[in-house]
């Protein structure tokens, strides 16, 4: 099941004047705090500094080793097994949501609204897509006792190189 959608820091109310009442306004810190126990996670020190990581930047698409890397360069002392175990939560708790690239590939992805996903195989970047209406009564196969929650696709994009011309399969 999917959370909220919590666009980068912008978790504020309106105040019956229509002015913005963010308490958390200008401190990342702050917000990833609220964001955590919004979500009914605890903020731990490893959670927090993941959490700014992650929510800090515009929506994206990142592997756990590539949050690994930047955990390291901005000093977050966490393993690797610890990225993991956060971004499973984050997952359960609806801040993020998996994409399975390939079989065997995991990425997690920042924005939670229903939506789908270009891969490019040349270097394996995720782009996101606009939800598309995909009629659930036409997948077939769907267990009398079981209700389709959710719907992925994923479509596999290369680069055009000059006008007609592809680049080579990969394989």
């Amino acid at each position: 099941m999917l959370g909220p959608e919590f666009p980068p820091f912008s978790s504020g109310s309106r105040s019956s004047t229509g002015s913005a009442h963010r308490p958390s306004e200008g401190c990342p810190i702050a917000a990833v705090r609220e964001r955590l126990r919004r979500s009914g996670l605890r903020p731990t020190r490893q959670r927090m500094g993941l959490g700014i990581l992650l929510f800090g930047k515009e929506h994206r698409h990142l592997s756990a080793e590539t949050l690994f890397s930047e955990a390291q360069r901005a000093k977050v002392n966490v393993s690797l097994a610890t990225i993991y175990n956060c971004l499973h939560a984050f997952t359960e708790a609806g801040l993020l949501r998996t994409v399975i690239v390939d079989g065997q590939q995991v990425i997690w992805d920042t924005n939670t609204s229903h939506h789908h996903h270009f891969v490019c195989d040349q270097d394996g970047s995720v782009i996101d897509v606009p939800a598309m209406v995909i009629d659930q009564s036409a997948i077939n196969g769907v267990p009398d006792d079981m209700d389709v929650v959710d719907v992925q696709v994923i479509m596999r994009v290369r680069p055009i190189l000059q006008r007609g011309h592809r680049l080579p399969q990969s394989k």
